[in-house]
């Protein structure tokens, strides 16, 4: 083997060791389902009358709209949409 195979080996070998390593991503608390529960907030999937039941009567209701039938319902804090009769979204009010 010549000088220079050997160098070159020891150069890629020695750019591959160097360049070994990991790092840990911690993704804790990102769970958005725990998010929404812990903020208050209806959760995806509530009916209506949990809703209701839960966070007592909207401030607004806004007829549905479009196909299929999007429903508003506005809080002092957040605004809640509807998909027939189950929340989709809800935001908070800035």
């Amino acid at each position: 083997m010549s000088r220079f195979s050997v160098i070159a080996l020891v150069a890629l070998v020695g750019g591959f060791v160097g360049s070994a390593g990991a790092d840990t991503l911690d993704m804790r608390g990102t769970d958005s389902a725990s998010r929404f529960e812990e903020s208050g907030k209806p959760t995806r999937g509530m009916s209506q009358a949990r809703v209701e039941a839960n966070f007592g009567e909207p401030q607004t209701r806004v007829s549905p709209v479009g196909d299929p039938p999007i429903t508003r319902w506005e809080y002092s804090n957040f605004v809640v949409f509807f998909e027939y009769d189950k929340v989709i979204h809800s935001v908070t009010k800035r």
